[in-house]
């Protein structure tokens, strides 16, 4: 019969920690991706802004030596990413494509420019560096004229700075909720325990002595639980990176470095805090107090 009822407790033991192990892995992983999706909001907003192109239109007075010579400044300019020259035969092609007939055929010419496409360094992609860009350019004599998505700059970096300021407030405000859901987990595990906190007090052991094992136990759970949200984390990383190679998710090895230590210490150090204030409210109950 002793041996039926310590098995039972055994189970009823290994069940609960296996509780707060899942529970302390499931909330860290969360933070952990909330804290990866902190760390790359401004690495995709950057991606989109590095996609709008500003489309430099040359008159067809301009000289093949003007050209180069724009392509070349154009290409060692500070807010150019890249550059894309399209000639007047290949824009009459593409369009051509696009429309599914010949159109020169029907004009008798080409009507269309030579052109320079110049995707800009996202930290240049706001509307009153575009503007300054554009009329630095449009100043040059063989340059008929600028071209680019104004109200879409406007618009995307209003997004980039409503989207960054809800992410912060989320990021926040689950940070709490995580603490307070592992200190639940760890106060239940302590719970069931508050009859042998009270015993081993009774019998003349220190608080210190009593907390020393609980707080050990509850830290070696967190660590579990890091460990197991760390390598949910690597591999949602490792799809993320493959999946969409173009955002070089990995390409910051400090900070994602810097956030999994982060997240391991944090399920160390709530684990550690929430067990030493669970085990002091149980040691400062009367005895009659554990019952309710």
């Amino acid at each position: 019969m002793t041996t039926s009822f310590e098995r039972y407790q055994k189970r009823r033991l290994i069940s609960s920690y296996f509780s707060v192990v899942i529970s302390i892995s499931l909330v860290l992983f969360l933070l952990g991706m909330l804290g990866l999706l902190v760390l790359n909001t401004k690495k995709v907003a950057d991606h989109f802004k590095e996609q709008i192109a500003l489309t430099v239109y040359l008159k067809d007075t301009a000289k093949e030596v003007e050209i180069e010579q724009l392509k070349k400044s154009l290409a060692m300019a500070d807010y150019t990413k890249s550059t894309n020259y399209v000639s007047k035969e290949e824009a009459a092609e593409a369009h051509s494509e696009e429309i599914g007939e010949d159109f020169m055929e029907f004009l008798g010419y080409n009507p269309l420019q030579n052109s320079i496409d110049v995707y800009m360094n996202a930290d240049f992609v706001s509307s009153e560096q575009v503007d300054k860009i554009a009329a630095d350019l449009t100043a040059k004599n063989f340059v008929d004229e600028v071209v680019y998505d104004k109200p879409l700059i406007a618009l995307l970096n209003d997004n980039v700075k409503k989207i960054s300021f809800w992410v912060l407030i989320a990021s926040a405000v689950f940070t709490f909720i995580a603490v307070l859901l592992i200190n639940s987990s760890i106060r239940l595990a302590v719970y069931s325990k508050r009859f042998i906190i009270k015993t081993m007090q009774m019998v003349g052991a220190t608080k210190g002595f009593i907390r020393r094992p609980f707080i050990w136990q509850s830290v070696k759970l967190g660590l579990i639980g890091a460990i197991l949200a760390l390598i949910g984390m690597a591999a949602v990383l490792y799809y993320l990176n493959k999946s969409f190679t173009e955002l070089n998710i990995l390409g910051d090895i400090k900070m994602i470095a810097i956030l999994f230590t982060s997240i391991f210490l944090m399920g160390i150090v709530i684990t550690w805090i929430s067990t030493y204030f669970a085990t002091s409210r149980f040691l400062n109950l009367k005895t009659d107090e554990l019952y309710y």
